[in-house]
């Protein structure tokens, strides 16, 4: 009885065991009668890939937010360059490009100046009241039809930027107190800083432009 049973499971094994591939078998050390999945695996992964770009939504993770940046033609760059450079230069030659303006580094701060302001800086300068000074590190001049910026500074030939010490003093004192109650504690601290205040009188740009 159990030798007729052995005998009936291995005829269903027989019938039930896969076809070997007709190639030879992939991997070391395969027998001869091993199933080659691999090509049904590749076909699975590559269609579910697809099925998942199909449903997932487009989002940077995917491709990049930004457009793609083409780049102009350096030819025609130059020529645009010449065209603006020109136009420029006509408006300062002719003086109908109106009243400058310029951004300035000084007294570690940027200021936005022109022509008969006033600004105040907090520190001391060795020029007496009276004198004029230059500000040599300017970042940007303008006018109503064009601006010209530095990278990060204008040329020393390109702008000039005048100013003239008007007052020298000092700042309102600034009290700081520390108190602790019930522990005899307190501490007053008094800061005072220099003040400088400048005009600036003129803001002047070359006569061409190059």
């Amino acid at each position: 009885m159990a030798a007729a049973a052995r005998g009936a499971l291995g005829a269903l094994v027989r019938r039930l065991r896969l076809p070997a591939s007709p190639g030879p078998a992939a991997g070391l050390g395969a027998s001869p009668g091993a199933v080659h999945l691999w090509p049904a695996f590749q076909s699975h992964s590559s269609q579910s890939t697809s099925a998942q770009e199909r449903v997932l939504p487009k989002t940077s993770l995917i491709s990049p937010p930004w457009p793609k940046i083409i780049l102009p033609d350096p030819k025609e760059e130059t020529e645009r360059h010449q065209e603006v450079l020109q136009q420029v230069n006509e408006l300062i030659a002719t003086g109908q490009y109106g009243r400058l303006f310029a951004v300035v580094h000084f007294a570690s701060r940027q200021w936005k100046v022109t022509d008969g302001d006033l600004i105040l800086i907090e520190n001391t300068l060795e020029a007496k009241c009276g004198e004029r000074i230059r500000m040599e590190k300017v970042l940007l001049v303008g006018a109503d039809d064009f601006t010209l910026i530095g990278r990060p500074l204008l040329g020393l030939d390109l702008v000039r930027v005048e100013a003239t010490i008007i007052e020298k003093t000092e700042s309102w004192p600034r009290v700081y107190m520390k108190f602790k109650k019930r522990k005899n504690f307190r501490k007053k601290k008094i800061f005072i800083k220099p003040q400088t205040v400048l005009r600036i009188n003129t803001v002047e740009i070359a006569p061409t432009l190059s």
